[in-house]
């Protein structure tokens, strides 16, 4: 579709949906489990944070900090395809977030599986000498529980309604429950916790493959329309890094990153709505409409239309 021919809205979604649709669908048959919550359920912190259009940023943050761990770095450079195919390992990385927290059991249990199959090769040496692998539990833990600090960051800093306290505290315990199904084995339970503990942890440092990849995520090879956009959610990304994880990474926050952050979420927020992953979870389980989020899209999947036209019937009444 020629995106001259689209309205601001429809432009905006196709730019931005278009650079995840290179993975199959992993709920295409999500409906098979009605009433099937999946690891978390309609009333979970994990739906309402996964579920904003800042686990963009979260994502973009979450694969800037996994680099500042000599090991794990070197297993994405010397066992990931990122440079030939970026968009492909995007999708799939999308892929695993979306079936983990929105899937029914069987759908988690396919992803989890799909992961460790991926990871099964993936052992060497850093340029430090020392060893890694995918399925060590210490290395594991700093891929996961990154990623879970950084989607909760992301959202506390660029969505409308940050959750309190407590709520905080269920995600990144939600999500340990989550890691420890991937061999994680230092999952922190508390926000505060998981801060600690990712801006102290002791083998972190700078390296070579972590500066090589750094500059591929400050300027990937995306179409030119997504390119702006990606350009701001970088910057805000590094905003919200803390400053020793920074001077590691050799990045800096621009002046006004995190508020032009804000502005591009809303407007983001706008075009997309909430995630149609969610959307699916919550017809799937039956469950009330959140009153604060509005669903624009459907799921992609066969009867997609039909899952949207349902909850604007809901809406409706």
């Amino acid at each position: 579709m020629k995106l001259h021919l689209l309205n601001p809205r429809e432009r905006i979604v196709e730019t931005t949906v278009g650079l995840f649709a290179h993975a199959d669908y992993p709920l295409a048959h999500s409906l098979d489990h009605k009433g099937d919550p999946g690891l978390f359920g309609p009333g979970s912190s994990t739906w309402r944070v996964i579920g904003d259009v800042s686990a963009m940023i979260g994502g973009i943050r979450a694969l800037l900090i996994q680099t500042a761990h000599p090991e794990v770095v070197a297993g994405v450079a010397d066992h990931s395809e990122y440079r030939e195919d970026p968009l492909g390992r995007l999708s799939r990385t999308t892929a695993y977030v979306t079936a983990t927290a929105y899937g029914a059991v069987p759908e988690v249990e396919a992803a989890l599986d799909t992961v460790r199959v991926a990871h099964r090769p993936v052992q060497g040496v850093s340029e430090r000498g020392g060893p890694y692998s995918a399925g060590d539990g210490a290395h594991a833990s700093w891929v996961h529980n990154v990623l879970v600090d950084s989607f909760l960051t992301a959202y506390q800093t660029f969505s409308r309604s940050p959750i309190n306290e407590v709520a905080a505290d269920r995600f990144v315990a939600e999500q340990a429950d989550l890691g420890r199904r991937l061999r994680a084995t230092d999952t922190p339970m508390t926000r505060n916790e998981l801060s600690h503990w990712i801006v102290s942890h002791p083998h972190i440092a700078p390296s070579d493959a972590m500066h090589d990849i750094v500059e591929f995520l400050s300027r990937p090879p995306l179409p030119r329309a997504a390119l702006v956009g990606y350009r701001r959610l970088f910057a805000a990304a590094v905003g919200t890094i803390p400053v020793p994880i920074r001077e590691i990474l050799g990045v800096s926050a621009g002046a006004g990153a995190v508020s032009v952050g804000r502005k591009t979420m809303a407007l983001l927020r706008w075009s997309l709505g909430g995630s149609p992953s969610w959307l699916l979870a919550l017809d799937r389980t039956d469950a009330p409409p959140p009153r604060d989020i509005v669903f624009r899209r459907p799921p992609p999947m066969d009867g997609g239309d039909d899952v949207l036209a349902r909850w604007q019937r809901r809406t409706q009444h």
